[in-house]
């Protein structure tokens, strides 16, 4: 009987792991069946500009997984037996289970609300392609009119930068306002928050600074100092959670449900479960915890492929790097920030700016995109056959030693 390996989530950690894994592993030993809720393959990094209004590609997943043997399930994942080692999902045709031997939990984020009163209601985001699109289809509304709507984002992390910039630039006949709850890009080192600053002031956006919300209505989102501010498209980026599956699965999780792993990204409280993305509570080399982004991403899906292979082949599993150096800022389509990130997760006085960051961070987009479809470029081809049973356990057995990250 093959070992079956099945990866919950295909977007950019669960696809390059399940694509690395397809082309490492003998087929005549496993089978891999990746189950995620849509079809395509979403470009996370670029919902702010699909919601903006530009053309993003979302390649079938098909397509992606061409020539591999993965099968896919599209589905959407309602829970988890670890006991039993089978995934419940619901679908068109009601659902059912699929079996595992292995698991890789590749779920990621989506928006979180952050107990504020109005925001599922009222408010929309860039967490999702459907959200996206209905921002989108909001925003071509707005300008069809042509009174000069206005659009509200709130959050002034790396996604809100990027949603208020790429909207604005892109729907100049808009008004756009972006909140801070402290100062504006209070993270960024001070020459990148200069640059950020008129960038803002170049595209006409008003940023309102030290400002938290406490409710976002129809029309209207009311401030913590009672300040009311119209606005005829809200935009939630003021925060991210991860999906609540895990926690409820029995699986250990931190405060926030992310999935709390080992070095090697697999499960302290069961051994045949990995996490990855957004998903996972792992520490980087600094010390501290990973943040939830495309960066992190990579480095947890690299690591979990080595410790699957790894222990599924009898092999020592090597240690990847995890260092957070950068963060790649773009301010609409001819404009950006790079951020060096020092080794306490701290921004480095320097920093890079203007059309050529731009550039970079497009070559990274594009490079994400082209990876997933490519997870093995100038690998050997060699499929590695599974070790025998015995072995396999005594390595795993071995590596339970390793202390969580």
């Amino acid at each position: 009987m093959k070992h079956r390996i099945v990866v919950l989530g295909a977007g950019y950690a669960g696809a390059y792991v399940a694509g690395n894994l397809a082309r490492r592993l003998s087929p005549a030993d496993i089978e891999i069946t990746v189950v995620n809720a849509v079809p395509h393959f979403v470009q996370r990094q670029r919902l702010n500009q699909l919601a903006a209004g530009l053309e993003v590609e979302a390649p079938p997943l098909t397509d992606v997984f061409a020539g591999t043997d993965i099968r896919l399930r599209v589905a959407r994942v309602t829970a988890v037996d670890p006991e039993r080692q089978v995934v419940a999902v619901a679908d068109a045709e009601g659902g059912g289970e699929v079996g595992y031997d292995t698991l890789l939990y590749a779920l990621g984020s989506r928006v979180a609300d952050q107990s504020v009163p109005g925001v599922a209601e009222h408010a929309f985001d860039v967490a999702g392609m459907p959200s996206a699109l209905r921002l989108r289809e909001r925003l071509e509304s707005l300008d069809r009119q042509g009174g000069g709507g206005s659009v509200l984002v709130v959050g002034d992390g790396l996604t809100g930068i990027e949603t208020a910039t790429e909207v604005a630039e892109f729907r100049p006949g808009l008004s756009v306002t972006l909140l801070a709850s402290g100062e504006l890009g209070a993270r960024l080192s001070p020459g990148a928050r200069g640059h950020l600053r008129r960038a803002c002031d170049r595209l006409g956006i008003t940023v309102l600074e030290h400002t938290s919300v406490e409710a976002v209505e129809a029309g209207r989102v009311r401030c913590g100092d009672g300040t009311v501010l119209a606005s005829d498209a809200t935009v939630w980026t003021a925060g991210f959670a991860v999906s609540p599956i895990a926690a409820a699965s029995g699986f250990e999780v931190t405060e926030q449900g992310q999935m709390i792993v080992d070095r090697t990204m697999r499960s302290v409280s069961h051994p045949n479960v990995y996490a990855v993305g957004d998903s996972v509570h792992v520490l980087g080399d600094s010390g501290r915890p990973l943040p939830m982004n495309c960066g992190s991403a990579g480095y947890t899906s690299r690591q979990a492929i080595s410790a699957i292979v790894g222990r599924l082949t009898g092999r020592e599993i090597a240690h990847v790097k995890m260092a957070y150096r950068y963060n790649a800022i773009s301010l609409g389509r001819r404009d950006g920030i790079l951020q060096l990130i020092d080794g306490a997760a701290q921004a480095r006085p320097r920093y890079m700016g203007g059309r050529k960051v731009m550039r970079v961070k497009e070559f990274l987009q594009r490079g994400a995109l082209w990876g997933t479809a490519h997870p093995t470029f100038g690998v050997p081809k060699r499929r590695r056959r599974l070790a025998e049973p015995d072995t396999v356990a005594g390595r795993a057995a071995a590596s339970a030693e390793m202390p969580a990250a």
